[in-house]
């Protein structure tokens, strides 16, 4: 459907004003959506790992541990960093330290590679925070409406909308 056969909003749901004057303004309204999605997606990582049993780990804690456990794989620093789009690999290191010194790691050296897997501690509460997050998170979706392809659907648009923001950064580093 074109812009032309829907009434645009009297209001438009911004974050910045000054960045949804003129062409393009839709996409502070996304933007102001991601913000709030973020705060909410991270708010509730951590309340729900407080309830599958630790209560000290920050959010990017918290998905570096879900990422070292992924398929039972052992990960390297890199390998994390890439699956998560983290740059800042100092911030990723700090998570693993921190993850081994609460013995939810553990870690293999192999020549000068540091491999990093989740140790039973940590498997545990994964699957402790899984049980949280079907029962407070995953079973409230059906009320919803919203099945599976609609959220793979929203997935890969935000995807897509990361790769941009991605070539974004880059031409802006140009600059």
């Amino acid at each position: 459907m074109s812009n032309t056969s829907k009434p645009l909003p009297e209001r438009r749901i911004v974050s910045s004003r000054h960045l949804a004057e003129g062409e393009g303004w839709e996409a502070s309204e996304l933007e102001f959506g991601m913000i709030i999605a973020f705060n909410a997606f991270t708010r509730w990582t951590t309340r729900c790992m407080a309830a599958a049993g630790n209560a000290d780990l920050t959010p990017l804690e918290i998905l570096v541990l879900h990422n070292v456990n992924h398929r039972g794989r052992e990960k390297r620093l890199t390998d994390v960093c890439f699956l998560l789009n983290i740059e800042d690999t100092h911030t990723v290191n700090y998570a693993l330290r921190k993850l081994l010194k609460s013995e939810l790691l553990e870690t293999d050296k192999r020549g000068k590679e540091v491999f990093y897997r989740a140790s039973e501690t940590g498997i545990a509460l994964c699957e402790a925070y899984r049980a949280i997050r079907k029962s407070c998170f995953l079973d409230g979706l059906s009320r919803l409406e919203t099945d599976g392809d609609d959220l793979r659907e929203i997935a890969a648009g935000l995807r897509a909308m990361s790769g941009q923001y991605d070539q974004a950064s880059r031409a802006a580093a140009s600059l």
